[in-house]
């Protein structure tokens, strides 16, 4: 769950950080108060779209930056930063990462359900996920049959057009087999071999001649050799001097070594100059067909051994074709297989799902509402979700008879039954376009989703928030130069105050003091009820 959020420089935020517990947190304040800033503060986490925009007038970059602990303890530290100027960055505990990364990791930790979110029920994306989550299928295999069908209609494809573009084809493929099989190649490295040994011939005579000079001054006739010699003869005499001696004993020594290899290579390293014209004349080849095939003698092997397989793939056009077209009809047979398996159990799913919706609803504050799900043809990737608000009346798609505040009950309705949801989730006025009774159903059913994961939920509705366990008060402060938004963690007293003010617009008013101590006290009651003995 999330445990720590911590905004800085955002819009009107100068620095707010915020501490989280299980079960149901409130966010409330004002209109305008800043309220979704928090939501988009933990979209930002999540990998939504940064833009500029969101950094407080005067600072030189945004950041947020969260805690996740999971249920092992596990940590995870996740930070966005947005700088007024120039691309965004995110990490992940402490490195850089990919925006990919964190809607990949966060994601599976959180699912942010932003203002007017509901409307993504109209999505048919969104309808078929939600289908599958609560029937718990595997679409994989599909997908890996579709992959398979694609893969290899493409291959069919490659075989070519008609019989004379592939004759034409084969006639190029066979003279370019022809030339890099009579070039021999085998070695990646031979290129570098050829170089190193073109330049020992080319420079044959002056290495002999080098090696000869030097060998006669290190040896013990040569300048060098009677220098060491009379330099020993000098020292050998005295005492004092015995060690240096012994030093120069073996230094001589060593020229003597030095000088023996010396002619040995001298010896060895001939001039060949038929053999220097054949490295050459081999360079000239290799460099000829890296400049029509390759970048590199590897690149220029790669080239031949697939010119071998397309080859021998023409010259058996028909016999591969048939064989492709076996193995692309039996894909597809598996494909209609899989197909047909994930419409069964998406169809055998559906009215369970909507059965447990349709109950979620009708704590709601919607008693006669009853919903459907209607799922199309294999493999079902079309799924209706059908509603009737009242008794008697034809179910018919969302999009045709749910207004905002119903398809807010939908929607919460889909989260309370999906047990497979995130370990957080965070609610942005889920409570939109509703009140009164409907409003006391909204927060007992986002205090059931509570019991299971954590849930924020940012509300305006005190029926709402007077179901939370813990509630955090939003107020924007402006001194006529600049507003910032403060966060404050309620206790007892101050719930009843902010809800009054929620309630009536007065937090000092008695009346709606009374109302408010009542609400708490009757979400407080039904907690107990809810709790096992």
């Amino acid at each position: 769950m999330l445990t720590d959020l911590v905004v800085r420089n955002m819009v009107l935020i100068d620095e707010v950080a915020l501490q989280f517990g299980g079960g149901m947190t409130v966010l409330t304040g004002e209109t305008g108060a800043g309220k979704t800033l928090l939501t988009q503060a933990v979209g930002l986490l999540a990998g939504g779209r940064a833009h500029p925009g969101l950094v407080r007038s005067g600072a030189s970059e945004a950041e947020v930056e969260g805690r996740f602990v999971d249920d092992g303890g596990k940590e995870l530290v996740v930070r966005r930063v947005v700088p007024a100027g120039g691309r965004a960055r995110a990490y992940l505990d402490g490195r850089l990462a990919p925006l990919s990364a964190l809607a990949e990791t966060v994601g599976a930790r959180v699912d942010i359900c932003g203002q007017h979110n509901h409307q993504a029920l109209l999505r048919p994306a969104v309808r078929r996920g939600a289908l599958d989550r609560f029937a718990g299928v595997d679409t994989v295999p599909l997908a890996e049959a579709r992959r398979r069908c694609a893969e290899l209609s493409e291959r069919l494809d490659a075989l070519g057009g008609d019989e004379r573009a592939r004759a034409r084809e084969l006639d190029v493929l066979e003279h370019q087999v022809a030339t890099l099989d009579a070039a021999g190649l085998s070695d990646p490295d031979e290129e570098e071999h050829l170089e190193a040994t073109e330049r020992l011939l080319s420079e044959a005579a002056a290495i002999r001649q080098a090696a000869a000079g030097a060998a006669y001054l290190l040896s013990p006739d040569g300048p060098a050799g009677e220098a060491l010699g009379e330099a020993l003869s000098q020292l050998d005499p005295f005492e004092p001097l015995a060690e240096e001696a012994g030093r120069l004993r073996h230094l001589a020594e060593e020229a003597g070594d030095v000088a023996t290899g010396l002619r040995r290579l001298g010896d060895e390293i001939r001039e060949d100059p038929a053999r220097l014209a054949e490295v050459i004349e081999r360079r000239g080849v290799i460099a000829g067909l890296r400049q029509r095939y390759g970048a590199t003698l590897a690149d220029v092997m790669a080239f031949r051994d697939e010119a071998h397989r397309r080859l021998a793939e023409l010259r058996d056009a028909e016999g591969v074709a048939a064989r492709l077209s076996a193995e692309l009809e039996a894909a597809r047979e598996a494909e209609r297989v899989e197909a047909a398996r994930l419409g069964e159990c998406r169809r055998r799913a559906a009215p369970s799902l909507a059965e447990a919706v349709t109950a979620e609803l009708r704590q709601l504050a919607m008693p006669n509402a009853g919903l459907h799900l209607r799922v199309g043809v294999d493999p079902g990737d079309d799924v209706d979700y059908l509603l009737a608000v009242n008794s008697g009346v034809t179910p018919a798609p969302l999009a045709q008879v749910a207004s905002g505040g119903e398809l807010s009950r939908a929607m919460l309705a889909l989260h309370v039954v999906l047990t497979t949801s995130p370990p957080t989730v965070l609610l942005d006025e889920v409570d939109a376009g509703i009140g009164g009774e409907a409003g006391i159903a909204v927060g007992c059913a986002l205090a059931r989703l509570a019991a299971n994961r954590q849930t924020l939920v940012v509300t305006h509705l005190a029926q709402v928030a007077a179901y939370a366990d813990a509630h955090v008060s939003l107020q924007k402060i402006d001194d006529g130069t600049a507003a910032r938004l403060t966060a404050q963690s309620l206790d007892v007293d101050g719930r009843l105050v902010e809800l009054a003010r929620m309630l009536s617009g007065s937090p000092h008013s008695g009346s709606a003091r009374e109302h408010a101590a009542e609400l708490l006290a009757r979400a407080a009651a039904e907690r107990r009820e809810r709790t096992p003995a």
